[in-house]
């Protein structure tokens, strides 16, 4: 027994190998650390594989909300999981507003016409080392994804030509754009009926001024001279309809204006929206169609800034002997364009427009002839998007929604200068303009009328409109059937006798009475020079251009 106890105490005091004893632990815990991490290691691989996986699912299902189950769980066999790893697929309405916490933004069950899916996806990932602490032999791995249906519509603002004046067309739109035009009617109609694709036009712009390899961002921030846009516009037209009136039209306008050193950013033309990113020469699934005239006669307003234009208007009307034509087309709202691709929310707006004309009418007896300056100031008018309804499973039920603002107008008979036009900052306060002169008698007026409404109205679109891209007019509602007739509602006439001149009696009421005789007439070159440069009278004109309801998009 003694010799037991001296061993032991031998045993606790000998100090040789105690650097192998700690080594040997310090190696078992590396060895079990190690084995840990490969097991988390492996988690963590594993989760990123089964959220892509479920990821794809989400997207298919969001693709095709009509059969989304049956589409995420190809989706699911396809990245070689097993059906039974896909444990729900949720449909529901997700609404893209900032204003609204992300984690609330889906609902579900759907509130109306789901276009969203939540996908849920549960797998198993073995335990190698892991399972001697944990006793299991797998971990669980579950993730979701949420998809929304991108619901993309494009569409445009501007002004339909009710009728067309050859004359009025090729003064306006070619002082705008710096030249002289010489087209007919026929020429003006078959550029209003032919359509060209945006991104046709696009690419050969792209081509003209040495982008090939750029984005369509990259084109649309460009600064192209008036004759690339024309030349562009040109290619894309031959490209697509070859041979024709429009064609041939479109050349002569588009040589015409090569002298042009007028430049623009084709961004002010059209907002690409989500597609800005593609790749020149890239079609997105659903194009966007555009009128050659309507391109024409945006790339004329806003090429020629904020310079004044001055014409004389080739137009006849009864009553009207000539007409002198002075106009200022202000920039539109930063940012906006013309034609718009994008979802819930984008707009669209017309440029402010400023209008004097001089117009000599025809009279009578003393008073032969009546000078009639009327300035008309029309605000930008707007169209936003306020809703894309996607059909399902039937795309011929889909719907846009345009809320559409006209542009106010504020109109004035009176002595309203060039200058005045020029200044945008101020609007005029003209005094009373002579609209007689008969050396020592004159007579002077002045008159003041103002249009508009502030709040949106609702336009829809059914899937008719948006194929036949039918304009639908939005008018103010408190738009009076004339504006002219207004003017001379508010219009005071004074007859003056300067020195020892002899009044004529009724000059007065001859006066108002000759222009009374000619309201209509000029209601209608207001309207008909207004048309051409862009805008309408107390009115906005909308269409839609195209919708696409197939494309989903990850939203969380």
């Amino acid at each position: 027994m003694a010799s037991i106890i001296s061993l032991l105490r031998r045993f606790a005091g000998d100090r040789r190998g105690n650097i192998a004893v700690m080594s040997v632990g310090g190696m078992t815990l590396a060895i079990c650390c190690a084995a840990l991490g490969v097991d988390v290691g492996t988690i963590a691989a594993d989760r990123r594989k089964t959220q892509s996986a479920a990821d794809i699912a989400a997207i298919v299902a969001a693709s095709n909300l009509s059969n989304a189950t049956n589409a995420a769980t190809s989706a699911v066999t396809n990245n070689k999981y097993p059906a039974t790893a896909l444990t729900k697929v949720e449909l529901g309405t997700y609404t893209a507003d900032p204003a609204i916490p992300a984690k609330n933004r889906f609902v579900t069950p759907a509130v109306g016409t789901a276009n969203a899916a939540r996908v849920t996806l549960q797998t198993s990932t073995p335990l190698y080392f892991s399972k001697f602490f944990t006793g299991s032999n797998a971990f669980t791995i579950t993730t979701q994804a949420i998809a929304a249906n991108s619901q993309i519509a494009s569409f445009a603002i501007g002004s339909r030509l009710a009728s067309l004046n050859g004359g009025l067309l090729n003064s306006v739109l070619g002082s705008l754009l710096g030249t002289t035009l010489s087209l007919s009617v026929m020429d003006y109609q078959a550029l209003l009926n032919a359509r060209i694709d945006a991104f046709d036009f696009l690419s050969a712009l792209a081509t003209r001024v040495g982008l090939t390899a750029a984005t369509y961002e990259t084109v649309l921030n460009a600064n192209a001279k008036v004759g690339d846009i024309l030349a562009a516009a040109l290619s894309a037209q031959q490209s697509t309809n070859g041979a024709s009136t429009a064609t041939t039209a479109l050349s002569t306008i588009s040589q015409a204006a090569t002298s042009s050193t007028a430049k623009l950013a084709p961004l002010s033309l059209i907002d690409a929206g989500p597609y800005s990113d593609l790749k020149v020469g890239t079609k997105p699934k659903t194009g966007v169609s555009i009128s050659l005239y309507d391109l024409l006669q945006a790339t004329a307003g806003i090429a020629n800034g904020s310079s004044q234009v001055s014409t004389g208007v080739n137009i006849s009307l009864p009553g009207i002997a000539s007409v002198q034509l002075i106009a200022t087309i202000g920039a539109r709202p930063q940012g906006s364009s013309w034609v718009a691709v994008g979802t819930q929310g984008i707009s669209v707006h017309t440029a402010q427009t400023r209008v004097l004309l001089q117009v000599k009418l025809i009279g009578t007896g003393a008073a032969s002839v009546v000078n009639l300056p009327v300035y008309a100031e029309v605000a930008s008018g707007t169209a936003t998007l306020n809703k894309v309804s996607c059909g399902y499973p039937n795309i011929n039920t889909s719907k846009v929604t345009l809320g559409v603002t006209p542009g106010i107008i504020d109109a004035w008979i009176g002595n309203v200068s060039a200058a005045d036009l020029q200044n945008v900052t101020t609007k005029p306060n003209p005094g009373p303009a002579t609209l007689v002169d008969l050396g020592l008698i004159t007579v002077t007026g002045k008159a003041h009328a103002g249009m508009g409404n502030t709040t949106p109205v609702n336009v829809d679109f059914n899937y008719a409109d948006i194929t036949s891209q039918t304009k639908k007019t939005v008018t103010s509602t408190n738009f009076t059937s004339s504006l002219i007739g207004s003017l001379l509602g508010d219009l005071n006439l004074s007859v003056t006798v300067i020195g020892l001149g002899i009044p004529i009696p009724g000059l007065g009421a001859l006066v108002g009475s000759i222009l009374g005789a000619a309201t209509g007439a000029l209601d209608q070159l207001l309207a008909s020079v207004l048309s051409t440069l862009g805008v309408g009278l107390g009115q906005a004109d909308v269409w839609v251009t195209g919708i696409r309801c197939d494309g989903a998009v990850l939203v969380n």
